[in-house]
């Protein structure tokens, strides 16, 4: 029960600090993307913060014995770049330059009750039931 609500809580402040940054407005991420316009480095801030947060935390917290809620750490050891990661990688970044929203922030942006949030995830939904189905033919 702990770990959930902590993830809940967790949960909570990501979707807060996406909205105050605005990352759940499509418009802020195709302007950062739009280099050759008027380009808008809020995104770039955003990320940049995390990554500050995450290069001093992320050490601290794996110095530990083991998680505060759980028994051990379980940390990704696959350290090779492939062709699921590239392919998945090109993949998502189209997604992500076409409309301007990845699953974080789409997913907070449903508070917002647009339809073409609803239905951005909708479809983001759908195209994770088909990997699912496709990824194990593809990647033999």
């Amino acid at each position: 029960m702990k770990t959930t609500i902590a993830a809940l809580l967790c949960g909570i402040l990501f979707g807060l600090g996406l909205s105050i940054s605005e990352m759940i407005n499509p418009a802020r991420v195709i302007g950062f993307l739009d280099v050759a316009g008027e380009w808008d480095l809020t995104l770039l801030l955003v990320m940049g913060s995390a990554l500050i947060v995450t290069v001093i935390g992320f050490p601290l917290i794996t110095r530990r014995a083991k998680p505060v809620l759980e028994e051990r750490f379980t940390l990704p050891t696959k350290t090779k770049i492939d062709s699921p990661l590239l392919s998945g990688a090109i993949l998502f970044g189209i997604g992500w330059g076409f409309a301007g929203l990845c699953p974080g922030p789409a997913l907070a942006g449903l508070a917002s009750l647009s339809p073409s949030i609803f239905l951005f995830v909708a479809a983001m939904v759908a195209g994770q039931f088909i990997a699912i189905k496709v990824e194990p033919l593809i990647w033999k």
